[in-house]
């Protein structure tokens, strides 16, 4: 990294926790990118130790901080990109991993978007560590008007090759997307009334108003969560329940809203919530009721 040069692209990454991971995805980036300048902007956070200056010890030419309190997935990523001076943002997840060939992916990437101005931005193939060459993202449907579901394309399908062809998709991966910096000075920051979860779509929908995402599979990060990692702990029960209302209301307007809040609160949750509780997962069931008081205790704030 040339701190005398302008930087193409300005890797960020949050940390909370998970010093070893995001040294292992520094290593990656230092070890491989090559041909072009970059920078590297660190947010711990608040970690229950300041792991940015552990991470900054191995690494001194990262910029950075460490947060006192929590900001949540966007706030943190907000910060970094308030220090972020590239002319692409590369948000990437501290649990991944940029394969040896990513200056030429990356390359790529930017001659993409340089060549085509209406690009809002991109995600590559994502694919799990754990087992190897499994697909995690290789695109995505839209969201559904009512529902609020869609389905990642490929889920845990081996890559066969089969999804190498660039595609024009709705909404970015959180785990890497790659942005213009022209892009966010005309759309904005990521929102951050989600905390954890829902953010990124939120985001996508405000960027292809004006622009269009697309989903890169020339350039490829391998993501450290196992597939089979549980989907189901009560933290990720409460954000998820909660942010699929909150996005239902600032996604869908007049009628439509109402009929997706409807859904969502009187049938889809209910019917889960009986599930859970059959199954005795009462910690998950608790968990789901917060969720779903929590995004209507919000929207009344908001409807005020």
């Amino acid at each position: 990294m040339n701190s005398m040069s302008h930087p193409r692209v300005s890797f960020i990454t949050v940390n909370f926790n998970g010093a070893r991971d995001t040294i292992n995805l520094l290593r990656t980036i230092f070890d491989h990118i090559r041909s072009f300048c970059f920078e590297v902007i660190v947010i711990d956070n608040a970690s229950n130790e300041n792991e940015f200056q552990v991470i900054k010890k191995q690494y001194p030419l990262i910029k950075g901080e460490y947060l006192s309190e929590n900001l949540g997935f966007a706030g943190g990523n907000n910060r970094g990109l308030e220090m972020a001076i590239g002319d692409y943002l590369y948000f990437i997840n501290n649990d991944t991993l940029l394969p040896t060939d990513a200056d030429a992916q990356i390359r790529s990437m930017i001659s993409f978007c340089d060549a085509n101005p209406k690009v809002g931005g991109l995600s590559p193939k994502i694919l799990y560590h754990t087992p190897r060459n499994l697909i995690q993202f290789a695109g995505s449907t839209s969201l559904t008007p009512i529902t609020i579901r869609n389905k990642q394309i490929g889920y845990r399908e081996m890559d066969l090759g089969q999804y190498d062809q660039i595609l024009q998709i709705p909404y970015f991966h959180g785990a890497a997307m790659f942005v213009p910096k022209t892009v966010i000075d005309y759309v904005g920051k990521m929102p951050t009334c989600y905390f954890l979860y829902y953010e990124e779509l939120d985001w996508s929908n405000s960027i292809t108003q004006y622009f269009q995402l697309f989903y890169f599979p020339k350039a490829q990060v391998v993501h450290l969560e196992s597939a089979s990692t549980g989907m189901d702990s009560p933290l990720k029960m409460f954000y998820i329940t909660r942010n699929r209302v909150i996005f239902s209301y600032r996604q869908r307007k007049c009628s439509l809203r109402v009929l997706s809040l409807s859904y969502l609160i009187l049938m889809a949750f209910p019917i889960h919530l009986c599930l859970l509780l059959f199954k005795l997962k009462f910690k998950q069931s608790m968990a789901m009721m917060k969720g779903i008081w929590s995004a209507c205790r919000w929207i009344m704030i908001e409807s005020r």
